[in-house]
């Protein structure tokens, strides 16, 4: 079957031209997807087509579809037969909901939280995110998206030595986490939910796994990760990709355990300049696109060429997620 009778294009008027086609790309079924099932047969006929334009776009956000449950977003997921990867590592507050679904980061609703690739601070980070709206934002919430290789052209661009910097040293990540988790906070994962266990000697080897130092302190654990590179190189689009949570780290990692501005250093321990950080802030804020949530939308995003973010919301708001190796 053609992918034309699958899927067609839409616009919207919140999309910025790239790559000879618009960012993201939004794909709403034809008249031939009416049920969850015929949705996930499309992607398994269809995905080596899918993956291709996730490739060419970053970014493909499907709207319009059957998906209203937890469960049926668990079985879009699985067609797409991607492996899983365990939250291992990750600051934000989350839990299981079923099977490969968990909630979206759980920081109270007044919070932004600003722009990274998924879990950049550690080694093994999934390669691609599946986000779903179960429950669209009264207002506000939406999930802005931006591509990481012009965040990186700009940035040399305008800081070229901050850059050069960051490709010879990295970036050392610092956090501390309490014994349990705390959802007042946006980096709220207590060591025990972050490591996934509640014995010290296993949390300490699976910390060396990622490569992660840990110094148990009295109301919880310290750990230094890093150095770790800031910028990568993305193979399959063969270019030099912004590829980090300095932004997220030294502007949202705060609360009573943790000071965002020594969240994040240099490789060689020299702190960054806040300046520099926040004009990329900026840059990221500029160069970004925000597609209001629609209940039902599925949005599936190749974290090695976007970063995501959230905006703050007014209640109710229900986002669901999933990471892929």
């Amino acid at each position: 079957m053609a992918e034309s009778s699958l899927f067609k294009e839409t616009q919207s008027p919140q999309q910025k031209p790239y790559n000879n086609s618009q960012f993201p790309l939004i794909l709403t079924p034809t008249h031939n997807i009416n049920d969850i099932s015929s949705f996930t047969d499309a992607i398994k006929s269809h995905k080596q087509w899918l993956i291709s334009r996730l490739i060419s776009s970053g970014a493909i956000l499907f709207r319009g579809l059957q998906v209203s449950s937890a469960n049926e977003f668990n079985d879009v997921v699985e067609a797409f037969g991607f492996d899983e990867l365990p939250y291992v590592g990750g600051a934000a507050p989350r839990s299981n909901v079923v099977g490969r679904v968990f909630t979206a980061n759980e920081s109270p609703p007044d919070q932004k939280i600003p722009f990274h690739h998924e879990m950049a601070q550690v080694p093994e980070f999934p390669s691609k995110l599946f986000f779903f709206c179960e429950v669209e934002p009264k207002s506000g919430g939406e999930t802005p998206i931006v591509l990481s290789h012009i965040i990186y052209q700009r940035m040399k661009e305008k800081h070229p030595e901050f850059v050069q910097q960051l490709e010879d040293h990295g970036l050392i990540y610092t956090r501390v986490l309490g014994e349990g988790d705390n959802p007042e906070s946006p980096i709220g994962r207590g060591w025990k939910s972050t490591f996934l266990t509640d014995d010290k000697s296993v949390a300490e080897l699976r910390a060396a796994k990622l490569g992660m130092k840990l110094e148990w302190l009295e109301n919880g654990v310290k750990t230094i990760m890093g150095p770790i590179p800031g910028v990568k190189f993305d193979k399959s689009r063969q270019c030099k990709v912004w590829f980090n949570s300095m932004v997220a780290a030294y502007t949202g990692w705060k609360d009573e355990l943790n000071d965002p501005v020594k969240a994040v250093t240099f490789g060689d321990g020299r702190p960054l300049p806040g300046n520099i950080v926040y004009d990329c802030l900026n840059i990221l804020d500029e160069e970004s696109v925000a597609i209001p949530w629609k209940k039902g939308d599925v949005l599936l995003i190749d974290n090695w060429a976007v970063l995501h973010s959230r905006r703050s919301f007014e209640p109710p708001r229900r986002v669901l997620a999933s990471l892929c190796k």
